[in-house]
């Protein structure tokens, strides 16, 4: 395939969406394929730990090649799909999804816990993956003396205590989510359009669609657990990695401190860094850093020797 195109879309454009649903273990996954049957190498994205792939919008009006995104099992359309949930199983999940949408290899996106599930399709299979963008996640978090009696709740705050939540109406769950310091603040199209992909009726309520035993699955896997550390360290794929500096609260320090990622660098040598200013771990992707993002997946791997940091 061709190289992803240098230039940028023009984010105001109209642009082409397709519905995509492909046969997975259980019933079919659900995403959206942007500008289908355009030049250059594919984008699969890859969302995070309680989101919907709808958070790419941003992201795929602004590549001239085609985007595929999917609701992850447990999740968005996705959601009624069964588990066990493991990283492993949506790596399959997107593997299959990928060959259904007739992808042969591509740049792969990964966000947050999506940045996981990416290096897992990568180590399980390598000829699907051209290079790897992680957006503030894929590399194991740090470990702390109180992380064994954190909850869910403590790690993902409102994230997933919306989960036992039901809103009489989208606007009810617009707001609550303009409550979020991490979204309301920066609140904009976009958002907006992925708060309102959460939503799902479910036994005549309406409720988030993430199935919070999914969430919870997930959220332990975050530590490298299961040979995901080693499966990092051996990739040989081109990997760029971008870190925001504020986390998922808009705080500091952010999901990665700097001391935690410099030791990252340290151990991955080849892997490019990209520090984006002023954003936290939902803007990074959603907000002012989709940019930077967007820049880094058009990137081609000739351009930035594999261990020299690039800023936007």
């Amino acid at each position: 395939m061709s190289p992803t195109h240098a230039r940028g879309a023009d984010p105001s454009a109209p642009t082409t969406e397709t519905r995509v649903q492909v046969p997975v273990d259980g019933g079919l996954l659900t995403g959206t394929l942007w500008r289908a049957g355009a030049p250059g190498t594919p984008v699969v994205a890859i969302h995070g730990i309680t989101a919907n792939h709808r958070s790419f919008s941003g992201l795929a009006l602004r590549l001239d090649a085609p985007v595929l995104a999917m609701d992850l099992r447990g999740r968005g359309a996705s959601r009624h799909l069964p588990g066990p949930y493991a990283m492993t199983r949506h790596a399959e999940d997107v593997a299959a999804m990928m060959r259904g949408a007739g992808i042969e290899r591509a740049v792969i996106v990964g966000h947050s816990m999506g940045a996981f599930v990416a290096v897992r399709l990568a180590a399980a299979h390598p000829e699907l993956v051209e290079r790897l963008v992680l957006v503030d996640g894929g590399l194991p978090l740090k470990p702390t003396p109180a992380a064994a009696d954190l909850s869910p709740e403590d790690v993902l705050g409102p994230a997933i205590q919306r989960l036992s939540k039901t809103f009489d109406s989208a606007a009810e769950y617009r707001q609550f989510w303009r409550e979020h310091p991490a979204l309301g603040p920066y609140w904009n199209r976009g958002i907006e359009e992925y708060v309102d992909a959460d939503l799902a009726l479910v036994d005549g309520r309406l409720r988030p669609s993430a199935i919070p035993d999914a969430v919870t699955t997930n959220l332990i896997e975050l530590d490298g657990r299961d040979g995901y550390t080693e499966q990092l360290e051996g990739l040989e794929v081109a990997m760029t990695v971008l870190r925001s500096p504020r986390g998922l609260f808009d705080e500091v320090p952010a999901l990665y401190d700097p001391e935690w990622f410099a030791s990252w660098r340290a151990t991955l040598p080849g892997m490019a860094t990209v520090e984006v200013p002023d954003t936290n771990h939902y803007t990074i992707l959603m907000g002012s850093g989709v940019d930077a993002v967007a820049e880094a997946v058009r990137l081609l791997p000739a351009t930035t020797a594999p261990s020299e940091e690039i800023r936007p």
